[in-house]
């Protein structure tokens, strides 16, 4: 239905007609500047120091129900570990100005590199984009790990966000979090091999573990159940991290070549992909093998 009015062209009255879309855009533009306007200025400037590195760090919550209830290996379960990766390889793909993350356990740590502009560097808006992207990539990528399993309900994770300025302050973080695995890990290994294989009780196993130091617990490994934990897989022991690289991908196209007939070319490109890596990042060789992680600290 059209409304007619009058306005005028060109020094001269003419009518003119709107369509109800038009009086509908006009309406919602003057409702932008609406009275209530002003409740924005109740919110919270969380913008994050220029020229640092902006981590987000995951931790599932309650996540040793979790694992009960779904029946998680012990000590360590790989499905659940690979589950936990590729969520965070989605988070990667998603927001690529994150440079490393590490995870290990139930938890995860992001690394924006500290030129980000990224939601405008707003702390907020990062960390509830990367804990929803990689609740929902949780979900989404269950059953490719664990099957015909159901996902008895949804897992949460809660999310915190740290500014490290210089680039020995963010190794130093990373070096926290792989010596939080280690401790974690060799814990974990020796009192649950002390159940399942030395049929102790947990409340056994624990007063047996009071007091030991981290050799104490390598001998007891060795001595009593033959394993060096040197030797256990370095996915539990290091933990994952993840980077992007640049790989050479050749593929196959069918073209018509001048004076010739169709045929298949092989065409290779050079692509960025997200890679794990099972190693030690507390020392120098990862760092000097992968020199684009960190940038300058006189950027």
């Amino acid at each position: 239905m059209l409304s007619g009015k009058a306005c005028r062209l060109g020094g001269r009255l003419r009518s003119c007609f709107e369509t109800p879309s038009a009086r509908l855009f006009i309406s919602s533009s003057n409702m932008a500047k609406s009275k209530f306007e002003y409740v924005r200025n109740f919110e919270t400037d969380d913008t994050c120091l220029r020229n640092c590195y902006i981590v987000v760090r995951l931790d599932g919550r309650n996540f040793h129900k979790f694992a009960e209830q779904h029946k998680f290996t012990k000590p360590n379960d790989n499905r659940a570990l690979g589950l936990m990766s590729r969520s965070a390889r989605s988070v990667m793909e998603e927001l690529e100005d994150i440079v490393i993350a590490y995870g290990q356990s139930d938890e995860y740590s992001f690394v924006f590199k500290r030129t980000s502009t990224w939601f405008k560097r707003r702390a907020s808006k990062l960390m509830t984009h990367v804990a929803s992207q990689f609740s929902s990539s949780y979900v989404f990528y269950w059953k490719e790990f664990f099957g015909d399993q159901p996902l008895l309900y949804p897992p949460g994770f809660d999310g915190r966000v740290v500014l490290y300025p210089s680039n020995r302050n963010l190794r130093d973080y990373l070096s926290w979090r792989q010596a939080d695995c280690h401790i974690n890990n060799l814990y974990n290994t020796v009192f649950w091999t002390l159940v399942l294989k030395g049929g102790l009780t947990t409340a056994q196993a624990e007063d047996r573990l009071k007091g030991t130091l981290a050799a104490d617990k390598n001998e007891i490994l060795f001595t009593e159940f033959d394993i060096n934990y040197n030797n256990e897989s370095a996915l539990h022991r290091k933990g994952t991290a993840l980077i992007w690289e640049k790989r050479e991908e050749t593929t196959t196209k069918r073209m018509k070549l001048p004076n010739e007939e169709e045929k298949e070319v092989p065409i290779t490109r050079s692509r960025r992909r997200v890679e794990a890596y099972h190693c030690d990042i507390i020392g120098d060789q990862f760092w000097e093998e992968h020199p684009d992680i960190l940038e300058d600290d006189n950027c």
